[in-house]
């Protein structure tokens, strides 16, 4: 009796736990135009000094008219970065690695404004976004693969034992040695 107890005592918290982190990030979501609107807080100058719990922190934007245009650039890259990273987390689809993607443009972004040394930012990201474009696309791929076979019921090993014409070959072993040249497939190829 008490082990069923304590069983719905631990469901109820982790139930509860599982509702309150869906209401923060529904909340989140909710706001997020309000959080996009944060950069009308910063100042026009070019120049931002303030305290952050005691710790001095000052900005002086180099390649922006002011501190509030590269505050608006922030987050208008930020918040879509971070509803992304939402999604991310919470989906249940296979291929929910190809988020990925747009979040590590948007991360590219943010970082590229802050480099003093760009003039113009956006103009790079697709190089340093090649390799992580091509690992998620391998990977959801073969992901891709692995679903689709489990959901036909597809043995790929099974595709050496079909000739062309969609034959079954005898259970003689293969010699992979063998001229496939030799063939006496007269027929033309049913491609349909």
């Amino acid at each position: 009796m008490t082990v069923q107890i304590m069983q719905r005592n631990k469901s109820g918290k982790a139930g509860s736990l599982s509702l309150l982190t869906g209401s923060l990030i529904a909340a989140f979501i909710v706001a997020s135009p309000y959080f996009f609107y944060l950069y009308e807080g910063f100042p026009e100058s070019k120049f931002w000094e303030t305290s952050f719990f005691g710790i001095k922190l000052s900005y002086r934007s180099i390649n922006f008219d002011g501190v509030d245009v590269v505050a608006w650039i922030v987050f208008s890259k930020l918040i879509p970065m971070l509803l992304f990273l939402i999604w991310f987390l919470t989906c249940k689809h296979w291929w929910y690695h190809a988020i990925l993607v747009p979040i590590c443009m948007y991360g590219f972004q943010i970082v590229s404004t802050f480099n003093d040394d760009l003039a113009f930012t956006d103009s790079v990201d697709i190089y340093y976004m090649a390799p992580i474009i091509l690992i998620a696309l391998i990977f959801l791929y073969t992901v891709r693969m692995k679903i689709f076979d489990r959901i036909h019921n597809i043995d790929l090993s099974e595709l050496e034992r079909v000739t062309i014409k969609g034959e079954i070959k005898d259970d003689e072993p293969i010699n992979q040695y063998s001229n496939s040249f030799e063939d006496d497939d007269d027929e033309p190829l049913f491609m349909g």
